[in-house]
């Protein structure tokens, strides 16, 4: 049986993006011209790091609420039914009258993909509304993702996470990837993080951009965990592994699967990650080895919701 502790798993608040995602799969490098190409699948998804997280820790048996916000329209309605059928509590997150709800088109190869993106509600996220909202929480713990999509928030998460710490709460953050590709900003953020959730390209990506540099990804990551936060990165199908503030490494292999589509693996490794967590779970490699099946288990499902892992699927995949 999976461990989990006694009295069930604390409060997860997850702060962040939520939109829908249409994948594409087949050929799908475009051509121009007004060239049609005919493809092998196409699936219209919840998107959004933050929610495939929220989505990914109430399937593993955590309370999770997620605040965000979507448009009043036909994706946010959408959004908001996946969520809830998740077992999401979404009471928190706001519906916009006017700004139409975030839309990415990801272009699903077996080894890449590429993703187009419009933003809508997503970057319309505030760090007063956050603050409000950590103020009546019962949470224990603070997850934020897609920093470098919500620039308001981002500007006062410092102050966010710092108020999260005054409360009590533990705290992580996913960035995701930059696509300005300046990774600016984090410096301030990490003696505030608990963990940080990078993947191999934006720990390499992050650590650059504060300063830091290493013969190695392992030692790129002693040299961000050293500034505050347990580092814990993805590593696609090799799973993952983590470096503590005092420089202990753990890691864990990922399963050996027949992969569908990666959309959203790395936010069901984050939430493995956070499940184990939120159960009590005080083994880093037992952490480790939540995050990893939880991911792996994720490419089985076309979108980044469509297989997550529930705690009976862990057990089954031998966790512990």
């Amino acid at each position: 049986m999976t461990e989990v502790q006694q009295g069930g798993a604390t409060p997860v608040l997850v702060v962040g993006d939520a939109n829908v995602d249409l994948v594409l799969r087949g050929d799908v490098a475009p051509r121009f011209g007004q060239a049609e190409q005919l493809l092998d699948s196409g699936d219209l998804v919840l998107g959004g790091s933050a929610s495939i997280v929220a989505c990914g820790l109430a399937r593993l048996g955590v309370p999770t609420t997620l605040v965000a916000r979507v448009g009043d329209d036909v994706l946010g309605r959408f959004t908001l039914d996946v969520l809830r059928g998740c077992g999401v509590r979404t009471e928190l997150v706001e519906v916009d009258p006017v700004l139409p709800t975030g839309l990415s088109v990801i272009l699903s190869a077996p080894d890449d993909r590429a993703i187009l993106t419009v933003p809508g509600t997503i970057p319309t996220l505030t760090p007063a509304r956050v603050a409000q909202v950590l103020a009546a929480s019962d949470a224990r713990h603070v997850h934020v993702a897609s920093y470098f999509l919500q620039p308001a928030l981002a500007a006062g998460l410092p102050g966010v996470l710092a108020a999260a710490r005054a409360r009590g709460m533990t705290t992580s953050l996913d960035t995701n990837w930059d696509p300005a590709e300046r990774w600016s900003g984090v410096a301030d953020l990490l003696d505030a993080l608990d963990v940080l959730l990078p993947n191999v390209a934006e720990l390499r990506a992050l650590a650059g951009a504060v300063g830091e540099s290493a013969a190695d990804d392992r030692g790129l990551g002693r040299r961000l965990a050293a500034r505050g936060p347990r580092v814990v990165v993805k590593a696609g199908a090799d799973g993952g592994w983590s470096v503590a503030p005092d420089g202990s490494e753990h890691r864990a292999d990922g399963l050996p699967v027949d992969v569908v589509d990666t959309t959203g693996a790395g936010d069901s490794f984050d939430a493995g990650y956070l499940a184990a967590l939120a159960h009590g779970v005080q083994d880093e490699d037992e952490r480790l080895r939540w995050a990893a099946t939880a991911g792996s288990l994720s490419t089985l499902g076309a979108g980044g919701t469509g297989r997550q892992a529930t705690l009976a699927d862990l057990a089954a995949a031998g966790v512990p």
